[in-house]
This record gives C-alpha cells, sequence and structure tokens, in this order.
C-alpha cells in the first residue's frame, strides 16, 4: 500500500506540474478566432499606459504578453527605403511619367516582395525598430499644383486623375491580393490640401474653394479609399480653413470617416501634433494633452512622434476616456492582426518570402524598364536622336553625368551597383573615346570647381557630339532643407530657372558648332527656353534610379523608342504662375492655364510619328446613366516600333468655373512600325461629373460635351468628338 500511495503522489506531482507549465492559449492568439474578437480580447488585458504606448509610431513591446516592439513607420515611395539595399526605381515623378499603371503595379509589386523578405529577415534578427516593419508611408498622392514645390518629385504629377489611378496601382501592389492576410499596408499622404511651402508647412493655413477641394485634392485620396482600400491615411502639417489637418473634423470625420466610410488607420505627420500647441506652429492648443487628446477625437489614431504619450495626464484631467482610446487602438491592432504579425509565420504566406528576391536580376531588370519608360524626349531638333554608334568621339560634361546619389532620389533605398549616365554611355560605346569633366557645379556659386567655359568648350570641340547632363538634385529640391541659394530656399524652388552656371556652358558648349545634347535629371519642371530653342537634343531623364545611366544610353543611341509624358506643365517662367502661397487652382496646370506653356501636360516625343484617325462615339447621345465607348486607330508611320500614351479629355463647356479640359483616359500601347492599332476607352458617367457650386456635389448636367483624344493636353495635338448627355423625359 505504501509504494503503491508513493506512486499515485508521484503521478499526481507530474500531472500538477505539466499543466502548471503548460501556457495557455490567450484568445488574441488564437488564429482560428474572427479578428475583432481577438483584437477586443488583447485591448481588455492592457493597462492604460500600456494602450497609450501603443498609439505612438515607435511601440514598446509588452513583454507579459509576448507582443514584441514594432516601429509604424517605414518608407518605400519608389523602392524599399532607408533599410539597406534594396531595388532603387525611378522617383515617384518619373514614374508617374510612364503613363503605364499596369507596370506601376507590377513595380509595387516587387517592391512589397523585397519589402516582406527584408522583414523576415529582420523578425529572424530580432530587429525591430525604425524601418524595420511593414507599414510604408506611401504613396504620396498630393497635388503638384506648383512646380516651386520641392517635395513634388515624390507625387506623380499635377492632374488628379493620373494620381488616382497611379496611386491605386501602388496601394494595390503594395498591400497584395491573398484574401486573409495583407502583404504590407500601404499609407496615402499628406491628406489633404497640401503641396508647400516647405519652410512653413507647421505653421501654413491652406484655403481653397469647394470646387478646387473635391475637383483636385480629394480625388486621388477618395480613390486609395475607395478603390484601393488604402489602410493607412497621413493627416498633413498644415492647416486646412483653420485648423491643423490632424484635428480637422471637416477632412477626418465629415469627409473621410463619414462620407467615404473609411474605418482603418489615420495617423500623424511626423511632429505633426507637437505643431498644434507651438507658438511658431499652428498654436491651436495650450498643451500637449489639450492638442493630442483633440487629435485622437477627431480620428488621428497614430502619432509619428511622442506627444501622445501625455495622453495619460489627459485621461486624469478628463480630457478623453479610456473606451475612447479603444477606438483607435482597434484600428491599430486590426491592421497589424491583418499583416499577421500575432499568427504564427507558416499561416501567412508572405512568410515564405526568401531574402535572395532582394535586388535580384528580375527586379534590376524592371528598374531599368521602368527608367526607360519613364524618360521624356522634350526636344529633337533636325532629328540629332538616336545618336549613330559608329561616333568616334564622345564629349560627356556636366554635374550629374557621374553623380550617383542624385539618381537615387529621395526616400530611397540603397543598391549594391548603380550605373551612373557616365558609365551607361561608356558601356554602351566601348569602342568610342569618350572624355569627361564635370565642367562645372549645379549652382552658381559652388565653390568645389573652378568653372572655365572656354577651355571646357575647346576640349569638346574635338569630339564628334557633347553630351551635357546637368539639371538639378535632391540635395537642392525636397523636404523642408537647410538650404538657401539663387534659385533655392528650404527645399522649395524660387524660379524654374536652369542655375546660370549650367546654361553658360551649355551656350559655350553650343558655340563649337557640335551637336549638343543636353540630359536633364530633375524632379519638376524647368524653364528650359533657350535650351529648347538652340540644343539639338533634350532628354529629361529625372532621378532615374539605379539603373538610369543604362537607359540613358539605351535612349540616346536608339536602342530603346522613347515615349515618356510629362506629368506636370513646364511653364515658360513663373510669370506664368500664380503667387506659390495661393492655392486656388486658377491659372494653374493645364487645366486651368490660358497661356501657353514651353511643354504641355503629357507631352513627349517619339523616334518615329504616329498618327490618331477614324474616332468614333459608339453613340452620339446617351442618358445620364449610361456608358459610352469612344474609339480611334493610331498608326505608326515611322520605322521604328515604338510605344504611344494615348490620352483622352472631356470638356463640358457649359461648366464655366470648370477646367478647360480633364485628363480621363490613358493608355500606352505598342504600335509596330508600319502597323495601325485600334484603341478604346469606355467612358462610364463619374468621367462627364461636374461640380455643383450650390450644392457641392458632382452632378451629370445634360448638355453637350467635348471628347478629345490625342497624343499630349495641347489643343494641336488633339482630336475632338461631340457628345451629347439627355436629361430626364
Amino acid at each position: 500500500m505504501k509504494i503503491k500511495s508513493i506512486i499515485l503522489t508521484a503521478i499526481s506531482l507530474t500531472l500538477l506540474l505539466s499543466c502548471s507549465t503548460k501556457k495557455e492559449v490567450l484568445p488574441f492568439r488564437n488564429a482560428a478566432l474572427p479578428i475583432d474578437q481577438r483584437v477586443d480580447d488583447l485591448i481588455s488585458r492592457l493597462t492604460p499606459e500600456e494602450k497609450v504606448a501603443q498609439m505612438m509610431n515607435s511601440t514598446p513591446a509588452i513583454e507579459r504578453l509576448g507582443i514584441p516592439a514594432y516601429n509604424w513607420w517605414n518608407e518605400a515611395l519608389h523602392g524599399v527605403a532607408r533599410a539597406g539595399k534594396a531595388t532603387v526605381f525611378p522617383q515617384a515623378i518619373a514614374l508617374g511619367a510612364t503613363f503605364d499603371d499596369k507596370a506601376l503595379l507590377e513595380t509595387f509589386t516587387i517592391v512589397s516582395d523585397e519589402a516582406r523578405a527584408k522583414f523576415n529577415q529582420f523578425q529572424k534578427e530580432k530587429q525591430y525598430d525604425i524601418y524595420k516593419g511593414l507599414t510604408f508611408w506611401t504613396p504620396n498622392i498630393n497635388i503638384f499644383r506648383d512646380p516651386r514645390w520641392g517635395r513634388g518629385m515624390e507625387t506623380y504629377g499635377e492632374d488628379p486623375y493620373l494620381t488616382s489611378v497611379m496611386g491605386v496601382a501602388v496601394v494595390k501592389g503594395l498591400q497584395g491580393d491573398d484574401p486573409n492576410y495583407l502583404k504590407t499596408h500601404a499609407c496615402a499622404k499628406h491628406y489633404a490640401v497640401h503641396s508647400g511651402p516647405e519652410p512653413e508647412r507647421h505653421s501654413f493655413d491652406a484655403t481653397v474653394t469647394p470646387r478646387d477641394l473635391w475637383t483636385t485634392y480629394l480625388p486621388a485620396f477618395e480613390a486609395a479609399v475607395k478603390i484601393g482600400n488604402v489602410q493607412e491615411v497621413m493627416c498633413a502639417y498644415n492647416s486646412f480653413e483653420g485648423k491643423p489637418c490632424c484635428n480637422s473634423d471637416k477632412l477626418l470625420v465629415d469627409i473621410l470617416r463619414n462620407d467615404w466610410k473609411y474605418d482603418r488607420i489615420i495617423l500623424s505627420d511626423c511632429s505633426a501634433i507637437h505643431d498644434f500647441f507651438q507658438p511658431n506652429g499652428h498654436h491651436t492648443y495650450k498643451d500637449a494633452a489639450t492638442s493630442s487628446a483633440a487629435a485622437v477625437l477627431s480620428g488621428t489614431d497614430l502619432e509619428c512622434g511622442n506627444q501622445y504619450k501625455s495622453l495619460v495626464e489627459g485621461l486624469k484631467q478628463g480630457l478623453i476616456k479610456e473606451s475612447e482610446m479603444d477606438v483607435s487602438l482597434r484600428r491599430l491592432f486590426r491592421g497589424r492582426f491583418k499583416l499577421g504579425l500575432f499568427d504564427p509565420a507558416d499561416k501567412v504566406p508572405y512568410s515564405k518570402i526568401p531574402y535572395s528576391v532582394v535586388e535580384s536580376k528580375e527586379h534590376i531588370a524592371k528598374a531599368l524598364e521602368m527608367a526607360q519608360k519613364s524618360m521624356v524626349l522634350l526636344q529633337n531638333r533636325n532629328n540629332t536622336l538616336p545618336l549613330s554608334k559608329n561616333i568616334k568621339k564622345i564629349a560627356v560634361i556636366g554635374p550629374n553625368a557621374n553623380d550617383t546619389t542624385m539618381l537615387w532620389g529621395n526616400y530611397n533605398g540603397i543598391p549594391s551597383q548603380t550605373v551612373t549616365i557616365l558609365a551607361g554611355i561608356r558601356n554602351k560605346m566601348p569602342k568610342a573615346e569618350i572624355s569627361y569633366e564635370r565642367g562645372c557645379g549645379l549652382i552658381d556659386n559652388d565653390k568645389t570647381i573652378t568653372v572655365d567655359y572656354n577651355a571646357t568648350a575647346s576640349k569638346a570641340a574635338q569630339s564628334d557630339v557633347i553630351i551635357f547632363v546637368g539639371g538639378i538634385s535632391p540635395r537642392l529640391e525636397g523636404e523642408e532643407m537647410r538650404i538657401d541659394v539663387k534659385g533655392f530656399k528650404g527645399g522649395d524652388r524660387t524660379d524654374l530657372e536652369l542655375p546660370n552656371v549650367q546654361k553658360e556652358m551649355l551656350k559655350a558648349l553650343k558655340a563649337t558648332g557640335k551637336p549638343v545634347i543636353f540630359v536633364v535629371c530633375t524632379g519638376s519642371a524647368l524653364a528650359l527656353n533657350w535650351e529648347d530653342s538652340n540644343l539639338d537634343g533634350i532628354l529629361n531623364a529625372w532621378y532615374g534610379g539605379e539603373e538610369a545611366g543604362t537607359a540613358v544610353a539605351d535612349i540616346l543611341f536608339g536602342d530603346y523608342n522613347p515615349a515618356g509624358r510629362l506629368p506636370v506643365t513646364f511653364y515658360k517662367s513663373v510669370d506664368q504662375l500664380p503667387a506659390f502661397k495661393n492655392y486656388n487652382m486658377a491659372g494653374r496646370t493645364y487645366r486651368y492655364m490660358t497661356e501657353t506653356p514651353l511643354y504641355p501636360f503629357g507631352y513627349g516625343l517619339s523616334y518615329t510619328t504616329f498618327s490618331y484617325k477614324n474616332g468614333n462615339l459608339s453613340s452620339n447621345a446617351i442618358n445620364m446613366s449610361e456608358n459610352v465607348t469612344l474609339s480611334f486607330d493610331i498608326a505608326n508611320n515611322g520605322k521604328m516600333d515604338g510605344d504611344e500614351v494615348a490620352q483622352v479629355y472631356i470638356r463640358n463647356p457649359k461648366d464655366m468655373n470648370g477646367p478647360i479640359k480633364s485628363l480621363k483616359g490613358f493608355k500606352r500601347i505598342n504600335v509596330k512600325a508600319g502597323q495601325t492599332t485600334t484603341v478604346s476607352f469606355e467612358l462610364k458617367p463619374d468621367a462627364f461629373m461636374t461640380f455643383n457650386d450650390a450644392t457641392q456635389t458632382f452632378d451629370v448636367v445634360p448638355g453637350k460635351y467635348i471628347v478629345y483624344y490625342g497624343s499630349s493636353s495641347a489643343d494641336k495635338d488633339l482630336q475632338s468628338l461631340e457628345l451629347t448627355i439627355k436629361g430626364l423625359n
């Protein structure tokens, strides 16, 4: 009996120890439960202090629940950024110039593959700090309303429709198409009326007409929300109609939450909450606690910054209730659950993406393709381009010719290798004698180089062709920069001119009598008046990413037929623009500009010639709820295959306050030499919507509309058809 008792006691102790060491599976860890149930369970386990800590971008670990730290801040503007090695695609404005949303979707599917691969590796290494997460604050879908804005290069241009289409492509590429898990989060920024000036962004108050708000500044955000299912929206630094954007009931509550039914995450731009109570900021609240409570109650769930730590004090003061913070926490944790961050890796399909995809050969090839597609041929006098591969001597000159980091733009990753424009030309023409010298700096007061125009021109005159690579740089234009030199201030520009030192160098080179090709690197429009009238060729190469040099050489020497189109108007000077701080659209962009620009929106040359013919509408008269199909033929009349970007614009002549014309469709198509292709566009009722100033709503108004189709927004490049929309009987 004694032995039996001992055995039973031992068994009991074993069972007791087994039960006590067995970990309880908490409901929020149970992947079989509905997400909302899991989220509520997790939130119920948090203290008020823990809740507050989870509402800032750098969230600490909750060790007692086994939750690791997470940092929400990550970037992927044109490739995974700021986290080491990644494929660097062309800058966003260049991607806009491709006018190819399908290729952009493919590009950002690649970007999100690299994002997941890097995240998977960081998780293995237990790295949880900034730029290591899956929540990417991309795309920037602000409207590039004024070329002086330094951050315009981060956008897809000046047009609401183009920006909407391209923005949705980016969002879908980043977020993936798995039915259960999000690949990453995309974030539409900066909501909503935001485009400079950079030095005043923390205090500036933007005011626009309801028409401009709804027809220019909001459409891309609405598309990202309703079509793209974007998971995050970032509110902007500036105020809108007297209230900081991150505290704007009109923008966040009335429009975003109530009108568009957006129920996902709103986050602040970095330190935007701090601006609420700063004397040199908006100064709309007295301190951090009142500012933070107001932001959360307006719907700003997550702060990039650390002012939200004052919410602990806000709870004590009764400025906000814990249940009100829980509303934001549900959105935040739901977003993390949808990424699979609380599930076993084997349940999340994206966890299997290996690190070997990062900057793979296939991804580099896509970077080259997008660089090729983005570049815009602005001038080709006497068909000087493409250059013959039999050229013996080439002079490459200019401050951007051998610059690697300029090609990366801003918000960039770091490629393993970058092909500069000089290297691209040398690789293309290994048998030619290629001389190189910088010649001059980017700006007039660059003291790092002594400029001798005559000496440089004299050397260049010994060559058969001169390729000057200049323009500007992300070191001159960008986000709130500490720069104040002629033509540039705080990241913005004060004029549109090419810096004089470059213009004088170009004049000296032109005086040699040799053909001069200007490769322009820029993130925005330049007033290239003299250059357009005098140089033999101008290629806008933007900030073209890691394969930019190869792409430039491919185009210059005829291995790629350029077909990029300008996503912005190139003005002749700032005299054609309203004041920079004026956010009204009158006189701005191709939609409202009555003067003739240097190069129009949608413009770009080719090495072949295309003609448009046989335009036809499926019906010349439709009801307000009907679709109509526009079709026309595009013939390639030249001897070289090439892409053409067909563009469709619509005008309502009765809309006296409306745009002159508005882009409503585009397609990039390849047409073989000597061939003709038929192109069709289905135009739905929303293409004919007119803003009603009295009701501040959109209606399809009966009457006659003009449907334009052609190769750019310029009247000379368009043909037109008339369409009647009938009223109710």
